[in-house]
């Protein structure tokens, strides 16, 4: 008896500009945090996977072998590659998110109603999401120096254009 494949989807978006494995391992982590997949959950096939979005075989093998490598999943020959742990509390996460979901939800149907397309509010949703987390290790590590908001301000600032036009940057050098 073949062990069933859990209910995981790609999605493949060519104009990304990820690589498509990366996709592959970035929504293969997402269903682990949201609780779709599970310790012992089978996924899909590389043979399933090429047939549902037309990409290389070789491609979807990469992506397992970097959840693979990352010990989040474990090839069991002859039998398919299967979950082996879940990331961030999947299972309290699914039970405390469900306010926030609801929020959230509310939240891009007003941004939509309000004429912003999907790749728009994806921006803004990045931005916001990168502005908070960043202000939340600044001050986690700066406490005691609040003199530096304005520079903090200004890194993060240098830091999203680095990453914007592919420059890399070491300790704010170039501004």
């Amino acid at each position: 008896m073949a062990a069933e494949s859990a209910a995981v989807e790609f999605r493949i978006d060519r104009r990304s500009g990820v690589a498509t494995y990366l996709q592959i391992v970035q929504q293969t982590k997402q269903a682990l945090r949201l609780g779709v997949l599970e310790p012992g959950d089978r996924l899909p096939t590389a043979r399933e996977v090429v047939e549902a979005t037309a990409i290389n075989p070789n491609t979807v093998l990469k992506a397992y072998r970097e959840l693979e490598r990352e010990g989040l999943v474990e090839a069991r020959r002859g039998l398919g590659t299967f979950v082996r742990r879940t990331l961030g509390g999947a299972a309290d996460a699914a039970a405390a998110d469900g306010p926030l979901r609801g929020e959230l939800a509310d939240w891009a149907r007003r941004a939509r109603a309000a004429g912003l397309e999907k790749d728009d509010v994806g921006a803004l949703f990045t931005a916001v999401l990168e502005s908070t987390f960043s202000t939340f290790s600044t001050d986690d590590t700066n406490e005691t120096n609040d003199t530096n908001d304005t520079d903090d301000a200004n890194d993060t600032d240098d830091a999203n254009a680095a990453e914007t036009d592919g420059r890399s940057r070491k300790g704010g050098q170039e501004r």
